[in-house]
């Protein structure tokens, strides 16, 4: 009897300690639950504003923000989207109580030097393959500092795909006479 309730009890304890979150106190994490890594802030260069367009405030300061989809008319008219259009605008990734930012899905604003984050949130293969070095461009030390291009120096955020690129004639083989 006594070896039962020293069972119990140590079968008590080790509930106790997994309930706990271990011998520590830190909560048990769910299996495959991975903590948040720090956001890293990478090297880029500034992105590709157009002319005399940055900083956005200094027309939008004063404008209330028009969530309507429609075509621009009065400024932007050079602006045509083709980025998920129907269910997207203009809003749902530029911040509309402060133009000079954007924001991600969860609100929190993000400088245009970190717009890969919010192309990230939907492209997050990409953002993936664009940190490891292998879509888009970096330049710099195989070990240590690095400096990405942002999407936007490659694609227009506003209609991201490529333009089809008429295909070349193979390369002519070099001639093996002359060695």
């Amino acid at each position: 009897m006594e070896d039962l309730v020293r069972l119990g009890i140590i079968a008590m304890a080790g509930l106790a300690v997994c309930t706990a979150g271990g011998p520590s106190g830190v909560p048990a994490r769910p299996a495959g639950k991975q903590p948040q890594q720090a956001q890293e802030r990478l090297e880029v260069p500034p992105p590709p504003f157009s002319e005399g367009i940055f900083p956005c405030s200094g027309c939008h300061a004063s404008m209330t923000p028009n969530r309507t989809r429609r075509t621009l008319s009065g400024m932007h008219t050079d602006i045509v989207l083709k980025h998920d259009e129907e269910h997207r605008w203009c809003l749902d990734c530029h911040d509309a109580a402060n133009r000079d930012w954007l924001h991600l899905a969860s609100g929190e604003r993000v400088p245009f030097e970190e717009s890969y984050r919010l192309c990230g949130q939907c492209h997050g293969e990409k953002l993936r393959d664009w940190r490891a070095g292998v879509h888009g461009r970096r330049t710099g030390n195989w070990n240590g500092t690095k400096t990405y291009l942002l999407c936007a120096h490659c694609h227009n955020p506003h209609q991201p795909r490529f333009h089809t690129i008429a295909p070349m004639p193979a390369p002519l083989r070099p001639s093996r006479a002359a060695k």
